[in-house]
């Protein structure tokens, strides 16, 4: 049937059909990919208010040893759901999903934000000694409001070169008024959602929003060690013999952990209390990656206290 509103409208159908013999009792769905491919069916499913399921994400390979097919694929996840320690409802739409695509969007104009000052630059290195003179020592946002004051010249080459310099400054003054723009509209929707966040220290809108697109909503996580574990700051142990310890996790969502990473980092130039105890650590003999690994699992802690508490 097709993936279309319609589809999942007669899928809904038979599935009624199918548990009619069961009686009264409540369906549960279990749905694969609920976030990207299964979107439309599960907004079908939750509008209908039927009882949805995130199907767990499958060990790598596991499930192609027993052959691949749409029939396979339903039965992995059913069998993944009935299985799992902890059932996840799917994360919704709404303020979440909306912070989900303000954070998207703005990595996107970060990056090429990047790429394109980085080809300025480039544009400039290679220009004429008169204009690399005028441009010598001056930071990039004088280059790039100096670039669109450009005057025409007699050569061709130097006509191209400004007029594409001209561009190229406009197109970072217009991804610079996109940013600041994005970033009002995360402060804003961080604001409603859990200002609590923004009092922590080291946290800003974009990494409020970071944490607030992974945490999703109460009960997608059992504990604040699950989330430490999908944050990948969950310590592994990496013990020998007479040593005990831990090493870094480099699974789980990596933008998060990224985050994670940046709110450590703030707190360790401004924070005191932050301050102190890598001091007390140092002085135990524990190594400045150890110190961080640390520092990671308990923002952790702290910011899923803070969101299961006020969000």
């Amino acid at each position: 049937m097709p993936a279309t509103a319609d589809g999942a409208g007669v899928l809904l159908a038979w599935a009624g059909r199918q548990t009619t013999a069961l009686g009264t009792g409540r369906r549960a769905w279990a749905l694969d990919g609920a976030r990207c491919h299964g979107v439309g069916l599960l907004r079908v499913l939750r509008a209908a208010g039927e009882y949805v399921l995130e199907a767990p994400k499958p060990a790598t390979g596991r499930r192609r040893r027993g052959g691949k097919s749409d029939a396979l694929d339903a039965v992995h996840a059913a069998r993944a759901v009935l299985a799992a320690d902890h059932l996840a409802t799917p994360r919704t739409d709404g303020d979440r999903e909306a912070l989900r695509l303000l954070h998207v969007c703005r990595r996107h104009y970060s990056d090429t934000r990047t790429a394109t000052i980085n080809l300025f630059k480039s544009v400039i290195l290679t220009a004429d000694d008169d204009l690399r003179t005028q441009m010598r020592g001056l930071s990039t946002l004088r280059q790039i409001q100096h670039a669109t004051t450009l005057t025409t010249t007699t050569s061709d080459l130097d006509r191209l070169r400004h007029t594409q310099l001209a561009t190229l400054a406009e197109q970072i003054l217009t991804l610079d008024r996109l940013l600041k723009a994005n970033l009002t509209e995360i402060r804003t929707l961080v604001d409603k959602l859990c200002p609590a966040l923004l009092d922590q220290p080291g946290i800003g809108p974009v990494t409020a929003a970071i944490t607030l697109t992974a945490w999703s909503h109460p009960g997608r996580f059992r504990n604040e060690a699950a989330f430490a574990s999908l944050a990948g700051v969950s310590p592994v142990p990496a013990s020998s013999g007479r040593i005990t310890r831990h090493r870094l996790n480099r699974g789980g969502d990596r933008t998060l952990n990224a985050a994670l990473h940046t709110i450590a980092k703030a707190r360790q130039r401004c924070h005191q209390p932050t301050k102190d105890y890598i001091n007390r650590r140092t002085n135990e003999g524990r190594t400045p990656t150890e110190i961080t690994r640390s520092l990671k699992r308990y923002i952790a802690r702290q910011i899923w206290r803070t969101l299961e508490a006020t969000a």
